[in-house]
Order: C-alpha cells, then structure tokens, then sequence
C-alpha cells in the first residue's frame, strides 16, 4: 500500500475492456505493466488576501516574584570510629568422575529417504487484458471524475503440477559409538580460612536547609502586539480542458522515495514543494503543475515526458 499519497480516492468515469471488446476512447499501442491518463487540467485560480486588524496593541503589567535559594548546612552527629568484624571462611567443590560403564559400539539402522518429483503440464497460455484503476496516484486534478486511467496488464500463463514420490537414499545400517558413563562425585574444601579486619566506622552528618532570598519581587512592563485576520479571495482566471493520453506512473510504483526525488528535484529548480517528506501533497502538485507549464509539458499527472525533463 502507499502510503500518504493522496487523501482523495479518484473513480475512473469508464468500464472496463472485457474479454468481447474494450471501449474506444483507451490508450493508443499499449505495453503489459504500464499505466495511461488522460486528466482533465484545473481551473487557473488566483487567490487574493487582505489583512484586517481587529484588535490593537496595549500594554500589561506583569509581577515578577521574588526568587530563593536552598543553602546546606551540615553538623556532626557522630565520630568517626573502628571495630572489628569477622571475615567468614570461603569454600571450593572439587569434583572427581568414576567410570560406570565403559564405551561400546552397536550397529543402527538407517531408513531409507523418499522425494517428490514434480512435472508441470501447461493449462492456459500467456494473455493480456484492460484494467481500469479506481486509485492512480499520477491524476493530480482535485476532481475525481477528471482522471480516466487503463492499465493493459499481462495474465500469465497457467500450469498444473503432478508429483510422484521416489525412493533418493535405500535403507542401510550404521555403526554407533556409545560412549562411557561416569559418576561426578564432589566434596567442599576449605579455599580461605575465617580472619578478622578492622573496618572503620565513617562519622555521621544531619544537613540543615533554609531559604534565602537571591532577588527581591519587580514589575515589568509587557507590550501586547496588536491582532490581525486575513481574508482571503479566489478568481478564476483561466479555464482549462482534458490532455491527451499520456503514460504515467503507475500507483504501485508511487513509492514515497520517488516521490521524495520528484520534490527534491523541484526544489531545486526554484519550486516550492513545502516540506520534502515524500507525500504528493497540495503544494508538490501545484509545484508540479507550474513546472510543466513553463516547459510546456503535458499537464495534470505525472508522465514519463515530465519525468524525463527532471532527469527522474
């Protein structure tokens, strides 16, 4: 699935092709696994804004509060002293193996191996059809009657597979080694004998805190910006009309890493794609769409002749 491309889901206004005959407004020479549009190109629009100020600017009195800090203070509670505590004696196993049962040999057998052998027997041969897509990624119209899209895609051919099962490896025998049993008998040992050591007591410390003040309450004062709305406008400027069919890029292959290099490539001929993230957002259309008027491309999908100029 693709993911984030379009929010919009763009139904395809044609049939189709069924296996009596196809439509007669398709896609001309098509190729098995290739996708073709034929979209109609938005409305030109110009949108106009005006800045209105509704509320203006004062000024505010704020309180800044006095700011503390926490000093520490320590006093002794107890000396330092010593004592004298016991080192505990420490401990090893030492293990010691006695044979039970000598090592021996027998003879096993080893049964025999099967495998299935398979042939493949030819049901139907290879074929093609029309598929009419109902999501294409490559219509960049917001109407979703405006994209008509058929991709002339391959059937492959089908096989029916007999299997048999053969005999690979016959029955044998082997010899087995079995190997001596032995008994682990383990005892405890004295490693270190017990000692004592002098350990020395740490003095004891209680830690009293207070507050004092670092810097005493202050006013200041606060200049509070006037407010503004925007209004905006639209004006249609220009009407425009449906293309040609052209080949486009199919929806499983609108990666986000292609588009990601579609906006890359944009940008860096002074098109604004706003964020490059990978998703065929508004602003990546609309900057794809001046892109291809001002090189006087085919208009309103993504194409392999828009392609080709970016270098995609």
């Amino acid at each position: 699935m693709i993911k984030n491309l379009f929010s919009l889901l763009w139904v395809l206004p044609f049939m189709v092709a069924s296996a009596q005959g196809v439509s007669d407004d398709l896609p001309p020479n098509p190729e098995f696994g290739k996708c073709y549009a034929k979209c109609k190109i938005p409305d030109c629009v110009v949108q106009t804004t005006e800045s209105v100020m509704t509320k203006a600017a004062s000024k505010r009195v704020e309180i800044i509060p006095a700011r503390y800090e926490t000093r520490n203070e320590q006093v002794l509670v107890k000396e330092a002293s010593r004592k004298l505590v016991v080192v505990p004696a420490t401990y090893e196993t030492v293990s010691e193996q006695i044979l039970l049962k000598p090592a021996e040999k027998k003879l096993t057998e080893v049964p025999a191996t099967y495998e299935n052998v398979s042939e493949q027997i030819l049901v139907s041969p290879e074929s093609g059809r029309w598929v009419k897509k109902k999501v294409d990624p490559s219509c960049l119209s917001a109407n979703p009657e405006d994209c008509m899209v058929q991709c002339y895609e391959k059937t492959p051919a089908q096989y029916k597979t007999i299997t048999k099962r053969v005999t690979k490896t016959p029955a044998t025998t082997k010899e087995v080694e079995i190997p001596a049993e032995y008994k682990t008998v383990t005892k405890q040992v004295i490693k270190t004998p017990a000692t004592t050591k002098e350990v020395e007591i740490p003095a004891e410390y209680k830690t009293i805190t207070k507050q004092v003040e670092v810097e005493p309450a202050r006013t200041r004062e606060i200049e509070i910006p006037a407010e503004y709305t925007t209004i905006k406008s639209k004006i249609v400027a220009d009407n425009a009309g449906y293309t040609n069919w052209y080949e486009v890029v199919c929806a499983r292959d609108m990666s986000d890493g292609l588009v990601k290099n579609l906006q890359e490539k944009l940008q860096a001929q002074g098109y604004d794609v706003g964020t490059i993230d990978g998703i065929m957002g508004s602003k990546t259309k609309n900057a794809l769409v001046k892109y291809q008027q001002d090189h006087k491309l085919p208009i309103g999908n993504l194409n392999k002749e828009t392609m080709a100029a970016l270098g995609l």
